[in-house]
């Protein structure tokens, strides 16, 4: 779907809505009322956030995995495979496996991290924990699944975009929140504020993050040499995110000259109709080059890659200490 833009204030539509959401809120107090949360042998950590649309998990659990392999631990990563036509548990192999069997973001992560970390989608995410404990796992990453209360998390994180937040404030289908504020925040453990280099964090959250564990990321371009290839040139650039105007400002930020751009609904399989229709618009606005987001590259067809540029991005800790911290109380001595 496309974030809709009256997402992002109080206005007519999100008013009508807000009906909808009341039944909305009541289906997701009542799902975690009523669960009974399966808990596993190895420690469960939760990334995920409290709004549709991306907020920025994926470097986040990558960054994560990083660090719990230098602590000596050997996590795996479960996803839902959002997108994917696989019910799993199956682990995704880049060689064998595409966006549409697998869903764009866990395909994405296997090809950053496979060697080291491996991704596993499954529907049902206790199947999903379960193949990859019994594959060595001896911690796991649950990428997203922070409303789903079916696995007992051990630790769970919320990932919030600085810029964004939670928009409106309101839950879907008025807004973008998957459940109540003051609700989510009681179940998590720590929060993860995305934010771009020099920027500061908005007053509003932190108003709405007093008292809680809060740690500050920066995301900024993994390749210093893409990141020189920005610089003064004429962009055309495209996506299919939650925020597109994310990624926009991303390659802005690093003095790229944004001379047109394309959106696309989050999780969009492109077809040869859409990339003809993106190289088209591109010479038009007499781009230099072409660049799309990690996400929506690994769905690119093989016949247009060497013609599109795609942005790395890795999470850079504020407060590394922070994180260590936290990861040494759960699993330090396990």
């Amino acid at each position: 779907m496309r974030t809709p833009e009256f997402w992002n204030h109080r206005g007519l539509i999100s008013t009508l809505l807000l009906p909808l959401s009341g039944f909305y809120y009541l289906g997701s107090i009542l799902r975690q009322k009523l669960a009974s949360p399966t808990k596993v042998d190895v420690p469960v950590i939760c990334i995920g956030n409290l709004t549709a649309g991306g907020s920025g998990k994926t470097p986040i659990t990558l960054s994560l995995a990083n660090t719990l392999q230098q602590m000596g631990k050997n996590p795996h990563i479960v996803s839902s495979g959002y997108g994917g036509s696989q019910e799993g548990p199956l682990r995704v192999l880049p060689s064998q496996h595409s966006a549409r069997e697998v869903g764009d973001e866990p395909l994405m992560m296997a090809l950053a991290n496979s060697q080291t970390t491996p991704v596993w989608v499954s529907k049902k995410r206790i199947d999903g924990a379960r193949a990859a404990i019994k594959e060595g796992a001896n911690v796991i990453l649950l990428d997203d699944g922070f409303q789903n209360p079916a696995l007992q998390k051990d630790l769970s994180i919320i990932v919030v975009d600085n810029k964004i937040g939670f928009s409106n404030n309101r839950l879907i289908p008025s807004g973008p929140l998957r459940e109540n504020i003051t609700d989510g925040l009681k179940r998590a453990d720590a929060i993860f504020i995305i934010k771009q280099p020099n920027e500061t964090i908005n007053p509003e959250l932190a108003d709405i993050f007093d008292g809680k564990d809060v740690s500050n990321i920066t995301i900024t371009p993994a390749d210093k040499a893409i990141q020189a290839a920005l610089k003064q040139k004429n962009i055309f650039a495209f996506a299919g995110i939650g925020y597109p105007q994310k990624f926009y400002n991303t390659l802005k930020d690093y003095s790229a000259q944004i001379c047109g751009t394309k959106d696309f609904p989050d999780h969009h399989q492109y077809t040869e109709s859409d990339l003809k229709q993106i190289m088209s618009l591109a010479r038009r606005f007499d781009a230099d080059a072409i660049f799309t987001t990690e996400k929506d590259f690994v769905k690119i067809p093989e016949t247009y890659k060497d013609k599109i540029s795609c942005l790395p991005i890795h999470a850079v800790w504020d407060n590394p200490q922070f994180i260590n911290s936290i990861l040494h109380k759960l699993i330090g001595n396990t």
